[in-house]
């Protein structure tokens, strides 16, 4: 289940046409100006085009298509107001993924905001958040709670998304998802995006095969590996706990190759969407950087399948 992110460009289905002649197994998109609060609501035109190509594909109704929401919305805002707008934006995100048939709606939890953390303060990850983390999860908890109540019966999840927990942004430490997910009224509706740069930058070492082990057991002590619903597959240009969120090409970043070892080995996530969101840049031989790493990336499943 190797995929990247793609455009919609020209129109949505245009993420999946390309998704098909490069091969991939999944894929992600924005369903519409992720850096914009104004949204155009889709037409029945190009909801029937999308979901026309999901069926020739054979994707319609699985778990191959992943969404992401807008990078303006922040849950998590102390601010009545700006928490008013964003939780609007993201009702209207999870509105078009239910409308396009998309399973999955990954969303980054949201910063705190107040009192600012220092320049190169490292992550605490002891499961612990502070008070003032405390209220801004709390809020992200009232948020989801109010956009679920004016969901009903919705299947489209939403996927809390790792971080690297720069500026006041919550989701560095695993033990937050999981605080999250405990206390929504309905956790079903909340799985996670496992984004294996933001783990690395966030302070997880996976540097080698042990660490890696260690660093999945403590997100399924924390959040719960069975929740995980899609993962970023980026290496990270930050080293580990940099707090950095720069993505680098498979094997080309401080990750090691040990992380992606870690979770290709285990086969509870076979089935999982495995998303890159590197540059899309071609090699020295004209051939698209996400062909070489998904690639890579099979290859390196095909080894893993044999050795477990």
């Amino acid at each position: 289940m190797f995929g990247s992110h793609l455009s919609i460009a020209g129109g949505m289905e245009h993420a999946l046409i390309d998704a098909e002649s490069l091969k991939m197994d999944c894929v992600q998109v924005f369903t519409k100006n992720q850096r914009q609060w104004n949204v155009k609501p889709l037409t029945s035109e190009e909801e029937d085009i999308w979901l026309t190509t999901l069926k020739r594909l054979g994707w319609f109704k699985t778990n191959r298509v992943v969404s992401h929401n807008s990078y303006l919305i922040n849950m998590a805002s102390p601010d009545p107001a700006a928490r008013k707008k964003s939780n609007t934006l993201q009702r209207i995100e999870l509105e078009r993924c239910e409308a396009l048939a998309i399973p999955f709606c990954v969303a980054h939890p949201g910063a705190r905001l107040g009192t600012p953390r220092k320049r190169g303060e490292p992550n605490k990850l002891d499961g612990k958040p502070t008070k003032e983390e405390e209220r801004g999860l709390a809020r992200i908890v009232k948020s989801l709670d109010s956009i679920h109540d004016s969901l009903k019966g919705y299947k489209t999840r939403t996927c809390l998304e790792t971080t690297v927990g720069s500026g006041t942004n919550l989701g560095y430490d695993f033990s937050h998802l999981g605080w999250i997910k405990e206390r929504v009224k309905e956790p079903e509706r909340i799985g996670y995006c496992f984004d294996t740069c933001h783990v690395i930058a966030s302070g997880y070492d996976m540097t080698t095969d042990t660490r890696a082990k260690e660093v999945l057991e403590a997100f399924d002590t924390f959040a719960g590996l069975d929740d995980i619903d899609v993962f970023h597959f980026n290496d990270s240009m930050g080293e580990v706990g940099s707090r950095t969120d720069r993505h680098a090409h498979i094997g080309d970043g401080t990750c090691g190759l040990s992380c992606f070892r870690a979770i290709l080995r285990d086969k509870r996530f076979d089935d999982v969407p495995k998303i890159l969101e590197t540059s899309k840049e071609e090699n020295d031989k004209g051939v698209p950087m996400d062909r070489v790493n998904i690639a890579k990336l099979r290859r390196m499943a095909n080894t893993a399948r044999k050795s477990r």
